[in-house]
């Protein structure tokens, strides 16, 4: 897992959500159970990283799993990164 993605979403969410502000957010702080995001949030975070990081999330992968802390954020970018370097798009691609 890249430390700079989690810089990059990181300083997304201290610019965005207010209850992140005057914390030290660690890879694995919960996200989600403390508050600092919610489900419109959550929205927010999506667009954020579609555009930052050059990837699409699907409906299976907006899960409370993968917003749960800036590690596993940092994780489902990686992964759609890969998928995307490697050409997988999965069983569903039309182009298989």
């Amino acid at each position: 897992m890249s430390d700079t993605v989690i810089e990059v979403i990181r300083a997304f969410i201290v610019r965005t959500f207010p209850l992140s502000r005057g914390r030290r957010l660690d890879a694995n702080d919960p996200l989600l159970t403390s508050g600092i995001i919610d489900s419109l949030g959550v929205l927010s975070i999506v667009g954020f990283l579609e555009r930052e990081f050059g990837i699409e999330l699907l409906d299976d992968d907006l899960t409370p799993d993968n917003f749960q802390s800036l590690g596993r954020l940092a994780q489902l970018v990686a992964g759609k990164q890969e998928t995307v370097a490697t050409g997988d798009h999965g069983a569903d691609d039309p182009a298989r």
